[in-house]
């Protein structure tokens, strides 16, 4: 499933193996054998898709069809709590929403960071 949700993506953003994998820094056999199925993702190479395609890793991998799906139930009624110092929190929707694309920005700031170590 992974094979065809990240080839679908791709050719929806109009882009060829040469262009994603320029854009995300890998080499384009990686992205072709991902599409082929010769080749599984670690956990950091779904975030990276997922964060670049703006899509939750449940949908990549094939668990729903919902591309937002798990990044939505991030900021339902029933999860909108924090704990801070062991004090539980609830948070407005708007603060809920501002953690959530703060830590999409972090976690695309940190895979941005690691890359350019390596």
């Amino acid at each position: 499933m992974f094979a065809r949700r990240l080839a679908e993506l791709r050719n929806s953003r109009h882009l060829t193996q040469y262009e994603l994998a320029d854009r995300l820094q890998f080499s384009r056999a990686q992205i072709g054998n991902y599409e082929q199925g010769t080749r599984e993702p670690d956990f950091q190479t779904l975030i990276i898709f997922a964060d670049f395609f703006d899509v939750s890793v449940d949908y990549l991998l094939g668990r729903t069809d919902d591309r937002m799906a798990s990044l939505d139930s991030m900021t339902s009624d029933a999860n909108d709590v924090v704990i801070f110092g062991g004090q539980k929190e609830q948070l407005t929707s708007k603060e809920a929403e501002f953690l959530q694309e703060s830590l999409a920005m972090f976690r695309r700031l940190e895979t941005k960071w690691e890359s350019e170590r390596t």
